[in-house]
Formats: C-alpha cells, structure tokens, sequence
C-alpha cells in the first residue's frame, strides 16, 4: 500500500475513534462509566465466540473446497479467514478481502481457477445463511418492521450481488475466453497484455465450472451447517455484551440491528467505517440502552467485532497481504511506465 493510502486509513480510523469518544461523552457525566468493565465471563464468552467463529469459517472453506473435489488444508483456511479479515480492515469497503484471500489461497498451492472456484463457493454459502438468517427473524421477530425492512433489503442486494458476479463470471467464460480485446475491456484499461491473462483465467475457470455440477453433497452440506454456525457466532457478539450490561433489554434489537452493523456496514466507502458503524450504534440504541449501558457495549463489541480480527490477522498473515498489495501496485506502476515509455 502507498502512504497515501496509509493516511486515508489513519484518517478513517482516527474518525473512528472520535465518533467513539463522541458516544463515550454523551449524556451525564456521572452515568458514563470510567473503566467500561464487563465480567471476566462475559470476555471469555465473547472471545471464545471469536475463536469459535473463525474456526468454523475455515472449517467451512475447507468443507466446500472437498465438496468441489479441490484439497485444502485446514491452516491454509484458516490463513484465508484471517489474511481477508486483515485486508478488508484496511481497503476501502472492505476492497482488499478477496484479493487477500486469492493471493493466501494460490500461495497455499491451490491453482488460480480453483482458488477463484473456492472463494466463490464460500461467497454463495454465506449468502444462503444469511437468507436462511433473514427468514428466521423475519418470523421471530415480525413485529419489528422497520428493523426487518433494513435487514431484508441489505441481505437481498448482497445475494443479487453475489449472484450477479457469478452470472458475468460465468458469461465471460463462455464467449470472452478467447479472441481480441472487446471494446468495453480497452475502456476499462485492460490492454493486449492484460487481457491475455483474463482470457487463461477464464479458460481455467470455464474448465473447472463443472465441479460445481459434480459437488459432493455431503461435504456441500456440512459447508453450508459450519456457515450457518459462524453466522450466528457472529451475531451472538452484541447479545452477549449488552445482556451482561443490561439483562432487561430484549433480544430482537440486538440480533437485528447487529446484522444490519456487520454486513450493512461493509459498504462503507472508508476502512473500518469511518465512524459510520459507531454513529450508527449510538442511533440505534439511544432510547434503548442508558448512556452507561451504550458506551460499554460499543467499545466491547467493537473490540470483538472488529479490532480483534485486525490483530489476529495481522498477527498472522499481515506480511503476506501487505507484500501481496505492494507488489499489486508495483505491477500497475510499471505497466503505466511502460505504456509510456
């Protein structure tokens, strides 16, 4: 990454951090607490929530990739959960996920078009547990309309998204996977060079198309249960830390506006939100929670939500997304220096 890009990251955080400070000020002074304490169990509950979470979800990745017959270790999942967990932190709307998974995946020795086939099977999994989800609450929790509506709307653009790239994906690997450069490529910035490698990656792609339609099942399904249980993991977070501050509050809120923060908020143009995700926690649960009860639970959730997974990730494989961004970026620059020269 450039330092320019740095500096929008710093700024994007340090927004974020104002926001927060914003929350913690907020009300009367004697009710914000000073020290923002929670039990010892409500730590441990909610980091082994974490752990629980991150290990289902390679599990889940390791689980699809046997179902499409492609061998995947587990620790190069967990590398892939971590490495796109890091790297969405960073980038702009969470831009630099799946690169960072692709680049882990292929280091990892699957091959460019299996890794492509993988990382979409784990996309179509997550969506379907998140329609799953939607359905769920929508009868659990029907009297929440307006909650509801924002849920359904978001859940059901990501799918048709999600969708949507699998069908241009899916076209271009039939009529684009070889002959010249088409116009709307050139347009694009996709020269002669570049669009040579497009056309091997969609030949490979078209080729390993049919391991969808020979899935294995079994391992398919046990894919889409690990899913549906990092799901929920997820969404378990923001229960946990606000019941242990509150036990009078009521669990639909917390379930539904914590889906609309998790997933509603990765469209957020700035790396972390911008103070996007914490402004809109202060909306939401204002007339909900005391100042006292808010404040805690933002800075805890947001601990375990968000902070955590940056450490963890860039603990782990921060190095490799870093190398794999800068050396994206040096790759652009000498084909922009070479066009010119």
């Amino acid at each position: 990454m450039s330092w320019r890009r740095w500096v929008f990251v710093g700024i994007s955080f340090a927004a974020t951090l104002g926001v927060t400070l914003w929350v913690l000020r907020r009300g009367d002074a004697a009710e914000v607490p000073r020290n923002l304490s929670l039990p010892a169990w409500a730590h441990l509950a909610a980091f082994a929530a974490v752990l629980l979470e991150i290990t289902t979800r390679a599990v889940k990745i390791q689980w699809a990739a046997l179902a499409l017959h492609i061998p995947l270790r587990f620790a190069t999942a967990l590398r892939v959960c971590l490495g796109g967990d890091f790297a969405a932190s960073i980038t702009p709307a969470r831009s630099g996920a799946e690169p960072a998974r692709f680049v882990i995946l292929v280091n990892g020795g699957t091959g460019p078009a299996p890794a492509l086939l993988v990382l979409f099977a784990e996309l179509l999994l997550e969506t379907w547990s998140l329609v799953f989800v939607c359905v769920v609450f929508f009868f659990a929790f029907e009297d929440r309309g307006a909650v509801v509506n924002i849920m359904n709307t978001m859940i059901v653009s990501y799918a048709l998204l999600v969708l949507a790239l699998g069908a241009i994906g899916y076209g271009l690997a039939h009529s684009h996977a070889r002959g010249p450069v088409p116009g709307w490529a050139a347009a694009v910035g996709l020269h002669a060079g570049r669009w040579r490698a497009v056309q091997l990656a969609l030949r490979s792609l078209r080729t390993n198309l049919s391991a969808f339609r020979t899935a294995r099942q079994g391992p398919m399904f046990a894919a889409f249960v690990a899913s549906l249980v990092h799901v929920g993991l997820k969404l378990a977070l923001l229960p946990i830390l606000a019941i242990t501050m509150d036990p009078s509050l009521s669990l639909a809120p917390l379930a539904l506006w914590g889906m609309v923060f998790l997933y509603g908020g990765a469209i957020a143009p700035a790396p972390g939100g911008g103070g996007a995700v914490e402004f809109g926690f202060q909306f939401a649960f204002r007339d909900l929670m005391s100042p006292a009860v808010l404040a805690s639970t933002l800075v805890w959730w947001r601990f375990y939500s968000f902070y955590l997974y940056i450490m963890l990730g860039g603990l782990s494989v921060g190095t490799t997304v870093l190398r794999a961004l800068r050396s994206r970026q040096h790759g652009r620059l000498h084909e922009r220096t070479a066009r010119r020269t």
